[in-house]
């Protein structure tokens, strides 16, 4: 796996400034509760799929401040001497829990939580909140497509409509959501997810006849490849593939025009040509809801891009991070909560469970308040810890990781009411209920 950057920078400028101001006051290190968590889901969805928190770990892992990034901030006077030498010798020492990548959340899930000192805690928040939004933005917008796909295939295929990197983490994410392979190769050798391509218009337009590309990319990778046939004519490019390539061709794609009528009438065109099992690949801006108006037609998969890739209408995970408690002066914690009308936060260290019924479908998200919310034998806790005392558990990053995590998903999701499978816009498919220590 590749060596993240340096990500010390990945900040926005206050977290350095309250830094410092907590330094001078002596404040800076109070033993601090910080949870990431969304107050609202975005508008009609059902629930979130968590992605990104291997990626984080990953990024923590580089978060120093070297010679370069120092220098950066002395020459541009944003923090004094003493707040630099603190920084020169910063690497977290702290803890952090929440739920793994993959797991459902609903509104004010504790996400992510992060206990060490407030200086430490407070300098991580932007490369937090980058990471999780984007990334749980990706899985669960990838969760709603491969739902909609009822078990076909989802091919991610966004790399073009996005930031480069960005273009990785959301190969990442959209794995995690439920999709099978990427386009992108970088996202292949970081994460070892499968990678597929065959070719563009821009080949077919390159030869002198669609024939004459198709009998190179059949020569190239053999009969069992899959041909781009809307080129020019749709017939024509499906009766030429079949006659270069044969029974054994892999698939045809299809990436334009009226996707449900085409794939019916190219099906039956196959299976009386003899291609039977040649495969039929649609793309073409797909989203879920287009997806979903594809499931009565002969699609064997989809290729999805732009709609993915941007969150399909919700391009942040809107969650959160806030201090919600801290040492006061006797040693002992404070819970501490933000009051401001429609932002406010809940105070104190948070556990979590999913209430399940006796059949294992989940009736709500329920959150403890300084305690641990009581089990009634068959609900699940959802809390694990991924760093502890500044070390990175083993199992939470690297190519495993992104494996386990798309299992996770799948049985989080599993065991969830099934309205949550409606595209429809609706409330959260289960509630979030508090528990609190009995006064």
């Amino acid at each position: 796996m590749a060596k993240a950057p340096n990500s010390a920078l990945f900040t926005d400028q206050y977290e350095l400034t309250m830094l410092q101001a907590a330094l001078h006051s002596g404040a800076a290190h109070r033993r601090s509760v910080f949870e990431a968590f969304a107050r609202r889901l975005p508008a009609g969805r059902r629930y979130g799929v968590v992605a990104g928190t291997g990626r984080l770990l990953e990024e923590l892992a580089a978060f120093r401040f070297e010679d370069e990034q120092l220098g950066f901030l002395s020459d541009q006077r944003i923090v004094d001497d003493s707040t630099l030498a603190w920084l020169a010798d910063f690497h977290f020492t702290g803890s952090i829990s929440g739920y793994a990548e993959g797991e459902a959340y609903f509104p004010h899930s504790p996400i992510l939580t992060v206990e060490s000192t407030f200086a430490e805690a407070c300098i991580l928040e932007t490369l937090i909140l980058s990471i999780l939004n984007h990334d749980s933005a990706i899985a669960s917008a990838a969760s709603r497509m491969s739902g909609a796909a009822a078990g076909r295939p989802c091919i991610e295929m966004g790399s073009r409509r996005t930031h480069e990197e960005a273009a990785v983490a959301a190969a990442r994410a959209a794995m995690i959501g439920g999709f099978t392979s990427s386009s992108n190769l970088e996202a292949g050798r970081r994460y070892g997810i499968p990678t597929v391509g065959t070719a563009a218009h821009s080949f077919t337009l390159l030869h002198d006849s669609e024939r004459a590309a198709f009998e190179a990319q059949v020569a190239s990778f053999g009969r069992g490849t899959s041909l781009l046939v809307d080129t020019y004519d749709v017939e024509q490019g499906v009766r030429t593939a079949v006659e270069v390539a044969g029974a054994e061709l892999g698939a045809v794609r299809l990436d334009s025009g009226d996707l449900v009528a085409q794939a019916r009438w190219v099906r039956h065109l196959l299976d009386e040509l003899g291609n039977s099992g040649t495969r039929i690949v649609v793309t073409s801006d797909l989203d879920e809801f287009a997806i979903g108006l594809l499931a009565s037609a002969p699609v064997d998969s989809y290729g999805v891009g732009t709609s993915l890739v941007t969150g399909s209408g919700a391009p942040t995970a809107g969650m959160v991070y806030k201090l919600v408690s801290r040492q006061g002066d006797d040693g002992t914690f404070v819970p501490v909560a933000k009051a401001a009308k429609n932002k406010a936060s809940v105070g104190g260290l948070k556990h979590a469970l999913r209430r399940l019924d006796p059949k294992g479908v989940a009736q709500a998200e329920v959150v403890g308040i300084g305690i641990s919310p009581a089990n009634d034998g068959n609900d699940r806790p959802l809390v694990e810890q991924f760093v502890k005392d500044g070390v990175v558990l083993d199992g939470w990053t690297g190519p495993d990781a992104v494996v386990r995590a798309a299992d996770r998903h799948a049985r989080s999701v599993a065991e969830l009411p099934g309205a949550s499978r409606r595209l429809q816009r609706g409330e959260p498919v289960i509630p979030t209920e508090y528990e609190e220590a009995a006064s």
